[in-house]
């Protein structure tokens, strides 16, 4: 009883996420739901580190991922990146001068100005790297998401090892259309070449019934039913020896790997430093600066006919 009270504290040093392990689950859930659970500089950091106390968690079999509020994530947080181009405050981990050196980061970012594409990446790749700490962790990840995951949300969603969905969410990769490209460039892995490009040609959302038509989600679940269908499955793959979980998803990981996925997410984080240095990506940055992210992606979105839509026309 003693242990199981210990596992089941929270991480109060956490400033993105809540952190609790609860018997043979550890939970993680995204925690800024005032800013969409936006991705901020911190949060791939917190993540990496949840993803590492749960496995090496003696009691805990499986990860659970989620958000709060009234969606999984929104992507990044574009008040900082697009309105103001911050990347965040200076801390101890972002020493001054260093590439991680918000101030850095802001110069690079400027129109009419040099622009050093491998400061871009060198910020972007640890990110990558948080991401991917949900792919390379020992123990499987299923995660959850209702309401909305789009653009840098989907790079957690689908660096999990199972999607479970609401019906009626919302999931794609909108800045496909202008100032992004998929950082962890996972799509194909998850759902083949032909789908993944009928998405990124187009930025078109599925809704969560339609996710798991396409195999992106292994399971959608009416929004009522969404917590019980995901317990379910938490809880059953809580039964199996966490050695034999271990050895699974190292051994259907290798496939992966070996189809060249490190390779790809190179191009994938360099194309997106690029895609926010084109006539296109600048606009649109100016754009968010003048009026405010939310008109900046409304004017992007409004001419495919899906602002604020659940699923993809066609």
């Amino acid at each position: 009883m003693e242990h199981s009270h210990q596992r089941g504290r929270a991480m109060q040093e956490l400033k993105t996420m809540l952190y609790e392990a609860t018997g043979r689950i550890a939970r993680i859930t995204l925690n800024r739901p005032a800013r969409g659970n936006g991705i901020t500089m911190d949060m791939p950091r917190e993540l990496a580190a949840c993803i590492e106390r749960a496995n090496i968690d003696p009691a805990v079999h499986v990860i659970a991922l989620s958000g709060n509020g009234t969606g999984f994530c929104g992507g990044y947080d574009l008040v900082e990146s697009a309105e103001t181009m911050t990347v965040g405050d200076p801390d101890a981990s972002r020493p001054k001068s260093s590439v991680l050196d918000p101030l850095v980061q802001m110069k690079n970012h400027r129109p009419n100005s040099n622009w050093d594409p491998m400061v871009d990446y060198a910020m972007m790749s640890r990110n990558v790297k948080g991401f991917m700490s949900l792919f390379h962790s020992e123990k499987p990840v299923v995660c959850k998401v209702h309401g909305f995951c789009v653009a840098g949300g989907t790079d957690m969603a689908l660096c999990s090892d199972l999607l479970v969905i609401a019906d009626d969410a919302k999931i794609g990769y909108p800045p496909a259309r202008v100032w992004g490209s998929p950082t962890t460039s996972i799509w194909f892995h998850r759902i083949g070449l032909e789908k993944s490009k009928r998405l990124l040609f187009t930025g078109d959302c599925l809704s969560g019934k339609e996710a798991k038509e396409w195999g992106l989600a292994i399971e959608s679940a009416p929004a009522d039913k969404l917590d019980e269908r995901f317990e379910i499955l938490l809880e059953r793959i809580a039964r199996m020896p966490i050695n034999q979980l271990v050895m699974m998803k190292l051994l259907l990981n290798q496939s992966v790997m070996q189809q060249g996925l490190q390779t790809t997410q190179i191009l994938g984080t360099v194309f997106d430093g690029i895609t926010r240095h084109t006539p296109e990506g600048y606009a649109f940055q100016q754009r968010a600066a003048e009026s405010g992210f939310k008109q900046a992606v409304r004017e992007r979105d409004e001419p495919f006919g899906d602002f604020g839509m659940s699923s993809f026309k066609g």
